[in-house]
């Protein structure tokens, strides 16, 4: 299936099968961020650029580019927190996270 092609007039028959995956790298395709509704802040002045919350992030939305974390990906960050706790410093706060 063509997930580009995929819309609210799709029939349930061209939909794809659960369980199966038809593409790869899919999740770049849809904004999965709205779905949060408390999202990380990143405190640029606190950051050591040690990039461990990076590898944690299972949304893959912390870019690093150049050896630099940049700030959030929130059109795909859907506000689970693990960075928060990953980050030794202070520079990543949410509410309702506590370290």
């Amino acid at each position: 299936m063509d997930l580009t092609k995929l819309s609210e007039q799709c029939s349930w028959r061209d939909l794809t099968e659960g369980m199966q995956i038809y593409e790869g790298g899919t999740s770049k395709q849809f904004k999965t961020g709205e779905w949060a509704s408390i999202k990380p802040e990143f405190i640029a002045d606190k950051c050591k650029q040690c990039l461990l919350c990076a590898p944690v992030c299972p949304d893959s939305a912390i870019p690093v580019k150049d050896s630099l974390r940049g700030e959030f990906d929130y059109d795909h960050c859907k506000g689970c927190g693990i960075c928060v706790n990953a980050c030794k410093f202070g520079a990543i706060v949410m509410e309702g996270v506590n370290k």
